[in-house]
């Protein structure tokens, strides 16, 4: 006997950033609201009302300087800290409503759906109720056979009122998905980028129906095994499984573009400290150990001549201590730092990640660090409940002079005491 058919469930935060913002500050609520990048650049988050004004996801906010004259627009730094919690929240609310979930970015999980009675559209406006009373962040639901028809059924439901926040493709006949595969274009395929559009389009693919209907054997000809797992699952076979657990990442980059341009070598190991002890700060929660610490300057792209060196050192044994990561990534930045650069941005790689205590060393005479451990479980327990950078490494500085530009910030509502939102008796 086979099992039950496959149904996938893709649950989307609407306008997550913008969401988490309005949540502690009601006044945001009816207005136009842009979420900023690093610096204060460009837009990464828009509320509907800035959409409303033909305001672009990435277009840079100096741009927007004379729209917002004109209107009321509000304008904020990128508050990772409290999105990151908020969405916490929500996955672990997520998480009542199926056997099985796969976290696929901040604002957004696939359930696995597959013998769940009764109307799976009620069930999926009780997932939206339940959010949004619980932490108060609007959702829409889309539901298909597949990951790519839950995607897109995720699609449908945001973009049309008619539905009420839930797209249910599989009760839907076959001829109202072919018209309404009909009447969206191919770009809005999961998989499908501005690049590759633009290939099927040229080629006469301008809608997801006909992506649907392309031979699957000419896809993977013509573009590529993707392209025909997209094909097939636009037509109903899951090609894609739920992947509950997020496989380890090899690589772990942290880098920033600094608040303003840099020069002295003093300033350039602050950074490099900080961004190596974010890194190492990553590769502990995810309990591996690297071997190869990277580490990279780079002078403004938009300046010739331009310099931008890379060099890799790597550690006499695989390590997640804060400290021998930066003591490899400082190393490296004496190797490549010029003088007489003015520096715009820096980073720390780490590379040759593996599983912690597999017991590899390349020096047989070194003997273990016992107290790395335990220091590194303070640190990072200490960091984790008074907040990010509350204990840090003393090359990385204080309140430096090279950080990010984040001067609409709103508070960490919802990790640190200090900010937590305070209720007035009137």
């Amino acid at each position: 006997m086979s099992g039950p058919r496959s149904v996938f469930a893709l649950v989307d935060g609407n306008n997550f950033y913008v969401s988490c913002e309005r949540l502690f500050n009601p006044r945001l609520e009816g207005v136009p609201v842009v979420v900023l990048s690093n610096n204060d650049g460009c837009a990464v988050a828009r509320s509907n009302e800035a959409k409303a004004l033909g305001i672009k996801m990435g277009e840079p906010w100096f741009e927007l300087r004379e729209l917002a004259r004109r209107h009321p627009i509000q304008a904020l730094s990128s508050n990772y800290t409290l999105y990151a919690d908020l969405s916490a929240r929500m996955m672990s609310i997520l998480r009542q409503f199926a056997p099985r979930q796969e976290i696929y970015s901040i604002d957004e999980a696939f359930l696995d759906l597959s013998g769940q009675p009764g109307n799976l559209t009620d069930y999926g406006q009780a997932i939206r109720q339940r959010v949004s009373q619980w932490i108060g962040i609007p959702t829409c639901v889309g539901i298909g056979p597949t990951k790519t028809l839950a995607k897109l059924a995720n699609h449908i439901a945001k973009k049309r009122p008619e539905w009420a926040g839930v797209c249910d493709l599989t009760a839907a006949a076959p001829s109202a998905v072919e018209a309404l595969m009909a009447r969206i274009a191919v770009a809005e395929v999961w998989g499908v980028g501005r690049r590759l559009a633009e290939r099927l389009q040229a080629q006469g693919i301008t809608t997801v129906l006909d992506l649907q209907r392309l031979d699957p054997g000419l896809a993977r000809r013509r573009y590529s095994v993707n392209m025909e797992r997209s094909v097939w699952e636009l037509r109903g076979r899951p090609c894609l499984p739920l992947e509950p657990i997020t496989p380890p990442r090899q690589n772990i980059l942290c880098s920033r573009s600094f608040g303003r341009p840099v020069t002295t070598l003093a300033d350039l190991r602050q950074a490099v400290v900080t961004y190596a002890s974010r890194a190492a700060q990553k590769l502990r929660q995810q309990q591996g150990a690297t071997r190869v610490v990277e580490v990279f300057i780079q002078s403004s792209r938009f300046r010739s001549p331009f310099y931008g060196p890379s060099v890799k050192v790597p550690l006499a044994a695989p390590s997640d201590d804060s400290r021998t990561l930066a003591r490899a990534a400082l190393q490296g930045l004496e190797r490549i730092y010029r003088p007489g650069w003015s520096y715009v941005k820096a980073g720390v790689e780490l590379q040759a990640i593996q599983p912690r205590d597999t017991g590899w060393t390349a020096d047989l005479l070194a003997a273990p660090d016992t107290r790395s451990a335990p220091l590194m479980r303070t640190l990072d327990a200490i960091n984790s409940r008074m907040g990010a950078g509350t204990l840090r490494l003393a090359g990385a500085g204080i309140d430096p002079a090279w950080a990010m530009n984040r001067g609409r910030l709103s508070p960490a509502y919802t990790t640190r005491l200090g900010e937590l939102p305070q209720a007035c008796a009137r």
